[in-house]
């Protein structure tokens, strides 16, 4: 294991030696979410002076960079006289440069300063449209270089085009810019999206994830599944059923996507509230499948898996991709890896464990699922007025 952690300023200049005498790292690397990870060390003066608001933490491991952002908890000190902890500990928290990009919402008119923002319903609409160029172009014109030079992000460019996903329409307005980046993501075919530090610069790309069902394999057998919760659950609804347009008039429209799961199940019927959205270009359709992506789950599967010789996360596999885990009773899930996580002290070595599958538990996720609906009807009415 050879990690070295480093920290820059806001425009990628390294300030000072590398942080020495750490005890404790953890960092979770998210599918298109901002990392979250925390670094514990002694507070000496010159360690104290490099955490300090605006900077960032870079964490290399084996010569590559891991995980590289801002400290978002610069500073949390403890020191207590029974212990004798000279000079005491901090405990920073960092993420990496995804969570300034989530940080800014979507103008829709993006040219203008918010003051001159139109009012009403004005949205930011893209239609018709590759997921990638959508995806890139709304980070690009809120906090990248071809936004307001007051909102760009320092350093941050637009990686290389990868050529991914299919077709798809967004219409948004002061949403936070990762939340249409996510419903594009998913509408447009499953794609994926990062930040990563490369030669002085910070670059957003996006990509899409591979199926590794058959090389990426996790089982008790193999020695490389740590534990595994999996239960099957009813559909909350098969059939979503869409009204747009004006409702009150002749000029509704009605849209019925339905996934084919009442064969093994039920039919169960759920309305989706798009009043004032037309489907000229798919937009009703497309509220229908995030709904089913909602609603329609007919497994929950929790998953903690651990690297081996044979199997390596960021080798082998990476955020995103699908796996495959292999239940103790036998029975193949496949699903994608949410989270790769890194955790590590001097004496105990490192530990690599990957989430695979929902991390929250089937209640948790009914929660996470009103709190969704809640803030998409939020909008819809924030959008109305």
């Amino acid at each position: 294991m050879a990690i070295t952690l480093l920290v820059t300023d806001k425009n990628l200049n390294v300030l000072g030696d590398p942080l020495t005498g750490w005890t404790d790292l953890a960092c979770d690397l998210n599918f298109n979410q901002p990392a979250a990870g925390s670094i514990t060390l002694p507070a000496w003066p010159e360690v104290m002076a490099q955490l300090q608001p605006g900077n960032r933490l870079v964490v290399v491991r084996d010569g590559d960079i891991w995980c590289a952002g801002p400290l978002e908890a610069p500073q949390s000190f403890t020191w207590d006289l029974e212990s004798n902890t000279e000079p005491g500990t901090v405990t920073c928290g960092f993420s990496d440069d995804l969570a300034r990009v989530a940080g800014y919402l979507t103008f829709p008119s993006p040219g203008s300063t918010f003051s001159a923002q139109p009012a009403g319903t004005t949205t930011r609409s893209i239609t018709a449209t590759n997921a990638e160029t959508i995806i890139r172009t709304l980070v690009n014109e809120n906090c990248g270089p071809g936004a307001l030079a007051a909102r760009q992000i320092e350093q941050l460019v637009l990686d290389s085009v990868a050529g991914v996903g299919t077709s798809t329409s967004i219409s948004t307005r002061l949403e936070p810019v990762l939340d249409p980046c996510r419903t594009v993501a998913v509408g447009g075919g499953g794609l994926g999206f990062r930040t990563r530090q490369d030669a002085g610069q910070i670059k957003f790309g996006v990509y899409a994830p591979a199926d590794r069902t058959a090389t990426a394999r996790f089982s008790r057998d193999l020695g490389n599944l740590r534990s595994v919760s999996y239960s099957m659950i009813a559909p909350l609804a098969t059939a979503e059923l869409v009204q747009g347009g004006d409702i009150a008039t002749t000029t509704g429209v009605f849209v019925e996507v339905d996934s084919g799961a009442a064969t093994t199940w039920y039919r169960v019927e759920k309305l989706q509230d798009q009043t004032g959205v037309d489907n000229t270009h798919g937009e009703l359709t497309q509220a229908g499948t995030l709904a089913l992506g909602d609603d329609n789950p007919q497994s929950t599967l929790t998953t903690v898996t651990v690297d081996t010789d044979d199997l390596k996360a960021g080798r082998d596999f990476g955020l995103g991709d699908k796996v495959t885990v292999v239940l103790p009773t036998g029975l193949e899930v496949a699903d994608i890896v949410r989270t790769i996580s890194l955790a590590a002290t001097p004496d105990g070595g490192e530990v690599v464990t990957s989430v695979v599958g929902n991390q929250d538990q089937s209640t948790a996720t009914a929660t996470v699922r009103i709190v969704r609906e809640l803030s998409r009807r939020l909008g819809r009415l924030e959008t109305r007025r």
